[in-house]
């Protein structure tokens, strides 16, 4: 794909995801988009062995971003970060297409592992705010991963997973349209545990009480 085509393609997937923006020159100065035409140079020059070069575009990057992306990663159609600061992409990491991540996310690995040491994202996945996904395993495609969520191990296609560290409390094989990209109302594991045992405690209360009127 040309530069041209990159620019308006990358364009594109910002207003299409990001409200706040108003115009097509707004997104000059929109963080995803200085970084991701950063990453792309950078990329090429990693791919031919020009690493010193490809380091050097790629930290310029960070340095105006906030948003550090190993030029080695592999990234895939209509990648979008949301304001983005903080966000740390490692360098065996491997990202499909439609994938959305928010503010100070990681894909790292867990300094254990050689070679693929990174994590590889499957498409129309969406990682919200803080999350991080440390290791060499896949999130499936169409995934949500909550705010906040430590991820250790692999997630199935089409799961929500929430928690530290992360645990799948929703699966489903439907798709997850970018309109309904909503890391915000997921499900809270603790609190349906909190209020299943509440349940349980009030069955047992009206059992004993029912014991007692018996007896007297």
């Amino acid at each position: 794909m040309g530069i041209v085509k990159r620019v308006k393609e990358e364009i594109r997937v910002i207003r299409e995801r990001d409200p706040a923006i108003h115009s097509s020159m707004e997104v000059f100065l929109y963080p995803s988009f200085k970084v991701m035409l950063h990453y792309r140079l950078a990329h090429r020059l990693y791919e031919k062995g020009h690493y010193f070069w490809a380091r050097w575009i790629s930290q310029r990057a960070v340095r105006k971003t906030g948003i550090e992306i190993h030029p080695g990663a592999k990234i895939g159609k209509g990648f979008f970060i949301d304001h983005g600061h903080g966000v740390i992409i490692g360098e065996t990491a491997i990202i499909g297409d439609n994938v959305t991540l928010y503010q100070g996310v990681t894909l790292g690995g867990t300094g254990k592992e050689h070679g693929k040491r990174h994590p590889t994202i499957e498409d129309n996945v969406m990682i919200s705010a803080g999350a991080k996904v440390l290791g060499s395993f896949t999130i499936g495609a169409n995934s949500k991963i909550g705010a906040g969520s430590v991820v250790l191990s692999e997630v199935p296609p089409g799961s929500t997973v929430v928690g530290v560290p992360g645990r799948v409390v929703k699966r489903g094989k439907q798709s997850l349209p970018r309109e309904e990209m909503d890391h915000v109302h997921l499900p809270d594991p603790v609190k349906e545990e909190i209020a299943g045992l509440r349940n349980k405690l009030l069955e047992l209360e009206n059992e004993l009480n029912k014991v007692k009127e018996i007896r007297e």
